[in-house]
């Protein structure tokens, strides 16, 4: 690893200083790539503390444009953002924030045929998406890619985060281990439909972002085979161990080949 130089090591002092990080542990976050899908609620905190934290290189993948009802809770874009694409709103705002840090835009809808090829060039996948097409078929090409996802959800007041690496086998399960299959179409509203307290987006993407961090430092206790569940209007958080399930479709002892062809996830 490179020594860092005397820029960095003011800038990352309060890394520096902790037991766990140390200089070793910044230039790991500095040689870093994670990729982050969508630069929404929960991308916005997330890609903000990453750039921050100085993870050397950062993918975004969204395809969508920044809107008025955005501003509410996306912070990695402003009033004069409005008709902009996030992703070159939110590598601007990386930009201000750490200028050494490489944010690498990806305006497109995520989908089977080019999922793969970007999970490849990153070591870390987060998932902040707002569909669950796209959670589905995140966490299935990471598991054939054997990649980390670090996974968030936000609605109304409610949150939930995991990690997921079932790729390593047991114990660690994956997303379709506590989700087997999406909820039916209009089961569950949309951020559009139901709403969302903003700061919800920020409490879950900046743990979404310690997560990541850590899972790159390979520090504390990580988050697979536990599920953190926040109630924001009470104030509560609890976290619900789970396990492999042996019948999963992905990772099960009796799953067969996936055909991530019969996902339509849209970032």
């Amino acid at each position: 690893m490179a020594d860092l130089q005397e820029d960095q090591i003011q800038r990352y002092a309060r890394h520096i200083v902790l037991q766990e990080v140390g200089g070793v542990g910044q230039s790991a976050l500095l040689e870093a790539k994670v990729l982050v899908v969508g630069a929404g609620g929960l991308g916005s905190p997330l890609l903000m503390y990453l750039a921050a934290a100085g993870v050397g290189t950062i993918g975004v993948v969204d395809d969508d444009i920044v809107s008025l009802s955005n501003l509410q809770r996306q912070i990695a874009h402003g009033t004069p953002d409005i008709g902009r694409a996030k992703v070159d709103s939110a590598k601007d705002r990386a930009a201000v924030l750490n200028p050494e840090v490489k944010l690498v835009p990806y305006q497109m809808r995520l989908n089977p045929d080019n999922v793969m090829d970007l999970l490849a060039a990153h070591d870390i996948i987060a998932d902040g998406s707002d569909n669950f097409d796209t959670r589905f078929l995140l966490n299935d090409a990471c598991y054939l890619a054997k990649k980390t996802l670090v996974s968030a959800a936000v609605l109304r007041f409610d949150g939930q985060l995991s990690t997921y690496k079932a790729h390593l086998g047991p114990p660690h399960p994956c997303y379709r281990c506590i989700f087997p299959e999406p909820p039916p179409p209009d089961a569950i509203p949309s951020c559009s439909q139901g709403g969302v307290l903003g700061a919800m987006a920020g409490v879950m993407g900046t743990m979404q972002a310690t997560e990541v961090l850590k899972e790159i430092l390979g520090i504390g206790q990580g988050m697979s085979g536990r599920l953190l569940i926040h109630d924001g209007l009470a104030g509560e958080f609890r976290t619900v161990r789970v396990k492999p399930d042996p019948n999963c479709a992905l990772c099960g002892q009796a799953s067969s080949i996936f055909d991530l062809s019969l996902h339509g996830g849209v970032a």
